[in-house]
């Protein structure tokens, strides 16, 4: 299994980027590789709660993940269990893989280091480090503007 980590810095308080990856509205407003709407997103921030995020891709297809809370941990840590429901990479969809978001209070704002772990092979976490770059630069962009 294989695993990747991303960073980025955004120019917001912890607890505040903390809402944006936890919340149904927090979700819709950066989930998602392109600059496209998320179709829907659905949370229940709570350990055990579940979560549901719909989104389309420039190339049209839609792609819906969804997965469990596991830890929380305000406003530095998100654990929750990731899955492909439809679309998304192939090989991944009858897998279940580890969500880990982390948080770091620094001068500018927030540190947020996002881990996806358990990944199938390294053709997969590549997918996935593309995605999950265009998100995390679509919510430093979010912040950016405010």
């Amino acid at each position: 299994m294989t695993d990747i980590a991303l960073i980025r810095r955004i120019a917001a308080r912890p607890a505040i980027v903390f809402e944006a990856l936890s919340t149904s509205e927090g979700m819709a407003s950066w989930w998602g590789p392109d600059d496209l709407p998320v179709v829907s997103a659905a949370a229940d921030p709570r350990v055990g709660g579940r979560f549901q995020v719909r989104f389309r891709t420039q190339d049209g297809l839609e792609h819906e993940c969804a997965g469990q809370f596991l830890e929380i941990v305000r406003p530095e840590r998100i654990v929750m269990s990731w899955q492909w429901t439809s679309g998304g990479v192939p090989e991944e969809r009858e897998r279940i893989s580890r969500l880990e978001l982390h948080l770091r209070a620094i001068e500018t704002g927030t540190e947020l280091v996002l881990i996806h772990a358990a990944l199938r092979d390294e053709v997969s976490a590549r997918s996935h480090e593309g995605g999950w770059g265009g998100a995390l630069d679509k919510l430093v962009r979010t912040f950016a503007a405010t």
